[in-house]
């Protein structure tokens, strides 16, 4: 047992990733799709929810404690204004250029062109459309920007915390934290209450975290029971535009931040971001990962308490990178797909839009997916149509979704980082350290 809890947690995230795609892969192509679904169903998936209910379990708590706590140990309610000024600006602006890696790669890969949208099914229509009802689409940008500022101030704090909005919790959270500062000498006791339980919280999750490894093993092997590999037989080239903007975007916007911009080493970075990277792709969840994503942030890369306890959580709700590239590129397959010609408006008009659909969207898997309802009808696609190119995507949108959710919490250690550095709260003794915890 040692020997096991002596590895890095990544690695053994890491080998159960592997080792759950190879059973996957097993019972899939073993026994036949529908018999390797079956049981990759039956005997893998209750794990995997567990796991993340484990971990979605430590969501709320953990965000209301620490990020109370984080506030309490800047001392001074003023750099509040400034901290999250400068991460609100970096969000944006990755988000931005994300959704030009996602177009970029979609102009270049063209996934929709010659594509036949006939190949859909009618269940996954009937499927599209009740999902579709359920998430529907935000509406206008005006629309858009109300409803994010009004989810922000929660009329019943219980109840928001009990269905989990993020950014309706993060607001009350401040308040609270602000209104002990302000209270001094009377606030004191409730302080030390506050403190202890964001400590508490971290070690509980560190406790969860050694679980993680099996956790994946079920997710990943219930994922590919049940996908296998057709994917890359039906959307190879969706798939590959995707990934390959993800992973630009991860590099070279990310890469830039932390070397060119903070003058930083990149290889510590990205050993640091290893463990939450791992959690994101097999949960396919940045509500999920988040704790994990704070854990690795202050003991990896040395982002203290102020800084890692209110940007994380502020990033795991509006810098949704992945989802915004994503976005952009579901606009270009369906254009592609229809033979809508794309104009320098419509490319302008999506970025906006893009930008504005993936603030606020639940860290959930898949739900971007149904929001791309607004999008698509920037570039002229009919409500009809819609709903086909979500029925063509939605089977295969989980492993599409692992890489989205990576590049968000990548997006929101590198903010992370940037802001602890600029606001004096970088431990980069940590951060420079060659091993990591």
């Amino acid at each position: 047992m040692k020997a096991w809890f002596a590895i890095d947690l990544w690695k053994r995230v890491l080998l159960g990733l592997v080792i759950g795609g190879l059973i996957g892969l097993g019972l899939r192509y073993g026994f036949g799709p529908e018999r390797g679904g079956e049981i990759a169903t039956a005997w893998f998936k209750p794990f995997g929810d567990a796991f993340i209910n484990l971990i979605r379990m430590l969501v709320v708590p953990l965000i209301f404690t620490t990020l109370v706590s984080g506030v309490l140990a800047m001392g001074d309610p003023k750099r509040l204004g400034s901290l999250g000024g400068r991460a609100l600006l970096l969000y944006m602006c990755t988000t931005v250029v994300a959704i030009c890696f996602g177009l970029l790669m979609g102009t270049i890969v063209q996934p929709g062109a010659g594509f036949d949208l006939a190949i859909v099914a009618e269940s996954d229509l009937a499927e599209a459309r009740d999902r579709l009802a359920a998430n529907p689409a935000p509406g206008s940008v005006g629309e858009q920007i109300v409803r994010t500022l009004l989810s922000i101030i929660p009329v019943n704090p219980i109840e928001a915390m009990a269905r989990g909005d993020v950014l309706a919790v993060i607001f009350f959270a401040i308040m609270i934290g602000v209104a002990i500062l302000v209270a001094k000498e009377a606030g004191e006791p409730v302080a030390r209450v506050m403190n202890s339980a964001a400590d508490v919280m971290m070690r509980l999750t560190v406790i969860i975290m050694e679980v993680a490894p099996f956790g994946v093993l079920a997710l990943m092997a219930w994922v590919l029971g049940t996908r296998g590999l057709v994917i890359l037989e039906v959307l190879g080239k969706m798939t590959l535009a995707h990934y390959a903007a993800c992973t630009l975007h991860m590099l070279i916007t990310y890469g830039f931040i932390v070397k060119g911009i903070l003058r930083l080493p990149l290889i510590p970075f990205i050993r640091g971001v290893a463990d939450p990277q791992a959690v994101a792709f097999s949960t396919s969840s940045s509500n999920a990962t988040l704790p994990v994503t704070i854990s690795a942030a202050t003991k990896n890369l040395g982002i203290r308490k102020p800084v890692a306890s209110s940007v994380l959580p502020l990033g795991a709700t509006i810098n949704m990178d992945g989802t915004a590239l994503y976005q952009g590129l579901i606009a270009l397959f369906a254009a592609q797909a229809l033979g809508i010609q794309m104009t320098l408006d419509m490319y302008i008009t999506i970025i906006l839009m893009a930008s504005l659909v993936s603030i606020g969207t639940a860290g959930i898997p898949s739900v971007s997916l149904f929001l791309a309802a607004t999008t698509l009808s920037v570039v002229g696609v009919s409500p009809e149509n819609i709903v086909v190119i979500i029925a063509v995507l939605f089977p295969f949108d989980r492993i599409l979704d692992m890489m989205r959710t990576v590049t968000n919490v990548t997006g929101d250690m590198a903010v992370a980082t940037a802001v602890a550095k600029w606001e004096g709260e970088l431990d980069e003794d940590v951060f420079r350290a060659p091993h990591k915890v």
